[in-house]
């Protein structure tokens, strides 16, 4: 049984739209079964995000986020206490990491801690030199209208 999509005959016919097909094969492979911690994804207006992860129990040094390219990594770690012997260990506090892939010209704006959630703002800025614009149509030089065609009829 076939598990993976074959993107091939999109290719013969699209230019430049190979990083979307990556994309989608990306996807279809699980990133980790893990599913901690929790997090919500909203949009806020037409160009502000806003990812909201539950970290309860870590600090601000306990957390990172790095955006690269197009990649937001988001890492976090509790640092190890020795001199505490647990009866009971019931908190989730293992490190880990969470992954998001960014589309184009998004980028972080901001981030906060507040009540237990780490609270990543992003913004969609398009460049300028990106944004529709309109392309005037030069019109072709055109026949006079008194000029003659073969057999007398005016053009």
């Amino acid at each position: 049984m076939r598990t993976s999509m074959d993107f091939s005959p999109f290719y013969r016919s699209s230019i430049g739209f190979d990083r979307i097909f990556d994309l989608l094969e990306k996807a279809n492979v699980p990133q980790n079964a893990d599913n901690w911690p929790p997090y919500d994804i909203a949009k806020v207006n037409e160009d502000t995000y806003r990812i909201v992860i539950a970290v309860a129990g870590f600090g601000e040094d306990e957390l990172t986020i790095t955006q690269e390219v197009n990649t937001l990594m988001v890492n976090g770690a509790k640092a190890e206490n020795g001199e505490i012997q647990y009866l009971h260990h019931g908190l989730a506090l293992r490190p880990f990491a969470r992954r998001f892939e960014l589309a184009d010209h998004v980028s972080v704006i901001g981030a906060k801690l507040e009540n237990g959630l780490l609270i990543i703002d992003l913004k969609k800025e398009i460049p300028e030199e990106m944004k529709p614009r309109r392309i005037s149509i030069k019109g072709a030089t055109t026949k006079k209208p008194s000029e003659r065609i073969e057999g007398g009829v005016a053009a």
